[in-house]
């Protein structure tokens, strides 16, 4: 082609110009994940996510109600939960479990002591 039929061309197709500089271009080239770049703490930075605010939650159980057993509640009433006296509470990082724990009260607060912290391994497991 000589360059009075290209102007042409590019000017019928605005999108030709581009497409032929995109197809004379390489590739951007990626180095390929792998499964063990997670479990190398070395490699990690942290730095850029460790001022991101997340929500931290304590359950002690869950139940399921009809409007009609809410709507009944008054003070006073007991709602029967999924958990056992003395069995250790969920602690949920955004709705995520991650430990299990006990609560304390220390200088008239409450708090939580963790028993039992979810591996990062199996957290991710639980997310695929």
């Amino acid at each position: 082609m000589n360059d009075e039929t290209e102007n042409a061309a590019a000017e019928e197709d605005p999108w030709s110009e581009a497409m032929n500089e995109q197809a004379e271009s390489e590739a951007a080239g990626f180095d390929k994940l792998e499964d063990d770049a997670i479990a190398s703490d070395d490699e990690i930075n942290l730095d850029v996510i460790l001022d991101v605010p997340v929500d931290i939650s304590m359950e002690i159980g869950r139940t399921k109600l009809s409007i009609r057993h809410l709507l009944k509640l008054n003070q006073g009433s007991v709602i029967e939960l999924d958990r056992l006296a003395g069995e250790p509470m969920d602690v949920l990082v955004n709705g995520t479990l991650i430990a299990h724990g006990e609560v304390v009260v220390v200088n008239d607060k409450f708090g939580i002591r963790l028993t039992d912290v979810i591996s990062p391994v199996e957290r991710i497991k639980k997310l695929k």
